[in-house]
């Protein structure tokens, strides 16, 4: 149950702050509604961060409902998740969309789904 809230709370927040106008992150680092954090100084820019937080929330729900009759529903639903969000940025003020970060999410999600599929296997 508790890891449950942990994966809805995630949801959550990665809804919000990809809606808000704006990047919530950054204001509250640095008092800058436009600036990206870098949470890894790489030469991906703020791509990776997306790579990263979709890659936790996509591998927690995975690993919570891998036993239910959902589990490909939630898969379908994350890899939508990734893309509406992306997409949807084309139209939120102060926000704009951004093919490495499309794939980055993208990419979390598969490679989450992927770890989840190899753990199954080595499982057996």
């Amino acid at each position: 149950k508790f890891l449950k809230f942990i994966f809805n709370i995630s949801i959550i927040f990665l809804v919000v702050i990809s809606l808000f106008p704006g990047s919530l992150i950054g204001y509250l680092l640095y008092k800058d509604w436009g600036q990206q954090p870098d949470l890894i100084h790489n030469p991906f820019g703020t791509s990776i961060n997306h790579f990263i937080y979709y890659l936790y929330v996509s591998l927690l729900g995975f690993l919570i409902y891998l036993k239910n009759k959902n589990f490909k529903k939630l898969a379908f639903t994350m890899l939508f998740l990734s893309l509406f969000l992306e997409i949807v940025h084309l139209i939120i003020p102060n926000r704009s969309f951004q093919t490495n970060d499309l794939l980055a999410n993208l990419f979390g999600v598969i490679v989450a789904y992927s770890f989840v599929k190899i753990y199954l296997l080595l499982k057996r």
